[in-house]
């Protein structure tokens, strides 16, 4: 029976317990998307604190595919010494690291991107902010190409592994969804067609890192938009990745235009407002082999460890609560169980904008007071 503080193996990579810190944009990279050493010491925290896997805020892949400032990038070789440093702090604490590869896609705006937003299809939906280009057969497989070259740096910078963001509306997931694909060509249609780019990239990465390194995917189980990707589409394109190789999918939901259902709720205080992604990930699980991780609002321990032992979930996935407690997965193992302290107010990402960097507000003024 499983536990949320055993050892466990994701293609050769040892987890130290079942928890992850989930991807989060931290704001502390420079314009260009070098990481800084303030970002190598809060992720050196993160694996101080004890959390099994950390996988890393969403890294562009291409400069256009950029979202917010202070974002990271590993679209070139040029990052190396920084990149090194980043892996050594957490791998000094004995932890592991996952880096997220990302293109924003239409999910951008030409200000930040320098150019006309690449997506699937020129349409105007809430999560643009303006009317992308729709991208040519050309701009398609040089997306892949950055993928893959992607991957190669992480493994070369020293990142224990790789994921994919094909979820909350980003690019990989504007193919999926039949809201944002709108082609008529191989890359577009049947879900079959849609799930065509998302194939091509994981076979790419899967190509240049190789059958023994782990690489995984953020995959929406459902966009919660009126004509976005549904649970049935989200099976299938896991089922895909599954066939394929994957080694494991976490599973999410919601995109910035799904109102009260984005991937950030707020006001989650009490036991039954956590979790919220899980029926989602339960129906993937059922359909494939491979592990599955599934974030969504989890603050208590015994929803935790309950969706592990009892609802057959491999690994819980948290992103806020690391924010406010760098060593909660510590706290927890060492037989502390009361709630995560986050109180879900988002307050956290107003620093990142703001001071370069995200922090829990709330616990700041605490320490105000006390001072």
């Amino acid at each position: 029976m499983a536990t949320l503080f055993e050892q466990t193996t994701i293609n050769g990579m040892t987890i130290q317990n079942r928890l992850v810190r989930s991807a989060t944009w931290e704001g502390m990279c420079e314009v260009d998307g070098r990481p800084t050493a303030k970002l190598a010491n809060w992720y050196g925290d993160l694996a101080r604190g004890g959390v099994g896997l950390i996988i890393t805020g969403y890294s562009f892949v291409r400069p256009e595919g950029k979202q917010l400032p202070g974002k990271m990038g590993i679209h070139t070789d040029d990052f190396a010494p920084e990149m090194k440093a980043l892996t050594k702090a957490v791998h000094d604490q004995q932890g592991k690291i996952c880096i997220q590869l990302v293109h924003a896609g239409g999910q951008t705006d030409a200000a930040t991107a320098h150019r006309q937003p690449l997506a699937p299809s020129a349409v105007q939906v809430d999560q643009f902010p303006e009317l992308p280009q729709e991208m040519s057969k050309k701009d398609i497989a040089e997306v892949v190409v950055a993928f893959a070259d992607a991957a190669r740096r992480a493994k070369s910078f020293g990142f224990d592994a790789i994921q994919l963001h094909g979820a909350h509306g980003y690019l990989i997931n504007q193919f999926l969804s039949p809201l944002t694909n709108k082609r008529t060509d191989e890359y577009g249609g049947s879900i079959d067609k849609r799930c065509r780019f998302l194939h091509e990239v994981y076979q790419a990465v899967r190509q240049t890192v190789g059958a023994d390194f782990p690489v995984m995917i953020k995959l929406n189980g459902a966009d919660f938009v009126e004509g976005g990707l549904r649970i049935e589409d989200a099976v299938y394109a896991a089922t895909l990745l599954d066939s394929a190789g994957i080694d494991a999918i976490e599973v999410s939901g919601g995109t910035s235009a799904s109102g009260d259902k984005t991937p950030v709720r707020i006001k989650i205080d009490k036991p039954e407002q956590e979790a919220y992604n899980l029926a989602l990930a339960k129906q993937i699980k059922k359909a494939i082999t491979c592990p599955v991780m599934v974030v969504g609002g989890f603050r208590s321990f015994e929803v935790a460890a309950k969706t592990v032992k009892d609802e057959g979930i491999d690994y819980i996935s948290m992103a806020r609560p690391f924010i406010r407690e760098p060593d909660l997965a510590q706290r927890w193992g060492q037989g502390d169980h009361a709630p995560a302290k986050c109180i879900s107010c988002n307050g956290c990402f107003q620093p990142g904008f703001k001071e370069g960097g995200i922090y829990c507000v709330i616990e700041a003024k605490e320490r105000e007071k006390k001072a």
